[in-house]
C-alpha cells in the first residue's frame, strides 16, 4: 500500500508518525472519510468544506489547498490501483511543546491512506442490528459538528455494541435525545415522512446525511430534522443509517427488537446509487 505523507508518496512501512505528535498524544487533529468511486472522490468539495470548518474551529493549518489535495488523492488511488476505496484524510497539529497548550506546534502533519470498500450484494443489501447506548454526546456543542481525531466516546459506544452482538451503536445527547451513530447518521420513517436528529442534537452534519435530504427533496418525500427521544425508532415504519462507507443501510433491529420495513428505504438506496454513478 502506498500512503501520502506530508507531500510524498511512501510505502506504508515508511508511513510513521512521531510519538510526540499532538494527534497521537491528545487526539489534536481532524479527519475525513471519503468514498472513492471510479478513481474520483465522491462529494469532494462538501468533505473539504467540512474539513476546513473543523480546521478553522480548532485553529489548525491545512498545509495543502483543496485542489492540491484532490490531485494527490486521485494519484493515490491510481498508484494503489484502487479506483473503488475509502480515502482517509488526516491532519494533526504536529509536534509542539509538552502539555496541552498548542504553543509551538507550527508544522502540521497531513496524511492520506486508502481502505477497501465493503462488498455489498445489491440484490440483497445488508441490514443492521443497532443498540442505543447510554454514552452521551453534548447537545449544542461545536465539536460535535466536526470529525476530530478524539473519538473515545464513539469507541466506547461501539465496544458496547460489539458486546451486545450488534453492528452499530446509536448515541444520545445530554438532553436524552437521539444524536447519531458511531460512524453514521440515523433516520426513521413515519407516515411516509423521514425524520433525523438535528445538528444541535449532537449529530454530525454528515455528507451522506445531506445527500439523503437532497434525495428526499427530489423525490418529494417530506423530511424533518427534530429533537426526539430514542423510542421514536420503536414506533417507526422503518429505520435506516447513512454512511460514507456503506451508503444507505436499513436497520432490522433496535435493542434486539425487530423494526418495521418501509419501501421508502429501497427508493433512497436506489437514488443514492444513481448519485454515486
Amino acid at each position: 500500500m502506498i500512503v501520502f505523507l506530508n507531500g510524498k508518496f511512501v510505502p506504508e512501512e515508511q508511513a510513521v508518525v512521531s510519538i510526540f505528535d499532538r494527534g497521537f498524544l491528545y487526539g489534536d487533529g481532524l479527519f475525513e472519510a471519503i468514498r472513492i468511486h471510479a478513481g474520483k472522490p465522491f462529494r469532494w468539495s462538501q468533505h473539504l468544506q467540512r474539513f476546513q470548518r473543523g480546521a478553522d474551529l480548532l485553529k489548525l493549518t491545512v498545509p495543502f489547498l483543496s485542489d492540491e489535495l484532490l490531485k494527490h488523492a486521485q494519484e493515490l488511488s491510481a498508484k494503489n490501483q484502487m479506483p473503488e476505496a475509502i480515502l482517509r484524510l488526516y491532519v494533526s497539529r504536529g509536534i509542539g511543546e509538552r502539555g496541552y497548550s498548542p504553543k509551538g506546534a507550527n508544522n502540521p502533519f497531513l496524511a492520506m491512506a486508502l481502505y477497501p470498500v465493503p462488498s455489498i450484494d445489491l440484490n440483497n443489501p445488508p441490514r443492521r442490528k443497532v443498540v442505543i447506548t447510554k454514552i452521551t454526546v453534548p447537545a449544542n456543542h461545536p465539536l460535535t459538528a466536526i470529525k476530530s481525531t478524539n473519538k473515545l466516546t464513539h469507541v466506547l459506544a461501539r465496544a458496547e455494541a460489539d458486546a451486545f452482538g450488534a453492528d452499530e451503536a446509536l448515541l444520545i445527547n445530554t438532553n436524552g435525545d437521539l444524536a447519531e451513530g458511531t460512524s453514521c447518521n440515523v433516520f426513521w420513517i413515519q407516515r411516509n415522512a423521514i425524520y433525523t436528529p438535528t445538528i444541535e442534537s449532537g449529530a454530525l452534519p454528515g455528507i451522506t446525511r445531506n445527500l439523503v435530504l437532497e434525495i428526499c427533496q427530489k423525490l418529494s418525500i417530506p423530511t424533518e430534522e427534530v429533537a426526539s427521544r430514542p423510542d421514536a425508532l420503536f414506533k417507526a415504519d422503518g429505520v435506516f443509517l447513512s454512511h460514507t462507507t456503506m451508503g444507505i443501510v436499513e436497520v432490522e433491529q433496535v435493542d434486539g427488537k425487530i423494526v418495521l420495513r418501509s419501501p421508502l428505504v429501497k427508493k433512497i438506496q436506489q437514488a443514492y446509487r444513481e448519485c454515486l454513478g
